[in-house]
């Protein structure tokens, strides 16, 4: 019986930590195309809050003439995207053995949480509105819920073999 719980909490580890992954890698790659995003966006205003229209106007003015002008700058999003699919790339670990891993979901816990400091304290010198803020915060958030949750699992999991750790 305990092997049919401990082969369902390592199913659902793996998807929880998969879809994790997958989803941060995604979010970085959505760093390489920033300036085309931002015109499709602008495109269709209608998608648009009224009140974070003129911020992504202006962001879209500012990263459109800052690569005609110094398109080496770009380069920062390209290592900003890398950096994504890297950090995705960690959880493989905890994926193959979530127990003798359970160190990576808690180091992303910690930088799921040190999203908030960074962000209200970059952000007002950046001159980023404090919604946009907000929004930055709400990845740490929402992405500590998936991370905590495997934690439980993890703990579960070698919770029922205390000397193998999978």
């Amino acid at each position: 019986m305990g092997n049919t719980v401990a082969h369902k909490l390592r199913i659902r580890i793996r998807a929880m930590l998969v879809f994790f992954a997958v989803s941060l890698a995604l979010s970085g790659i959505t760093a390489f195309p920033v300036e085309t995003e931002l015109h499709w966006l602008l495109q269709h205003k209608g998608l648009i809050p009224d009140m974070m229209e003129g911020f992504f106007t202006d962001t879209y003015q500012a990263i459109s003439v800052t690569n005609k002008n110094y398109p080496t700058l770009a380069y920062g999003y390209d290592w900003l995207a890398f950096a994504h699919i890297v950090f995705a790339m960690l959880f493989i670990g905890p994926i193959k053995n979530p127990v003798q891993n359970i160190w990576v979901i808690e180091w992303a816990m910690l930088a799921c949480i040190a999203i908030i400091p960074v962000a209200m304290i970059a952000a007002p010198i950046r001159q980023v509105p404090f919604y946009w803020r907000l929004i930055d915060c709400s990845f740490g958030v929402i992405g500590i819920i998936p991370l905590y949750i495997c934690r439980r699992w993890i703990k579960q999991l070698a919770a029922q073999f205390p000397v193998a750790s999978n």
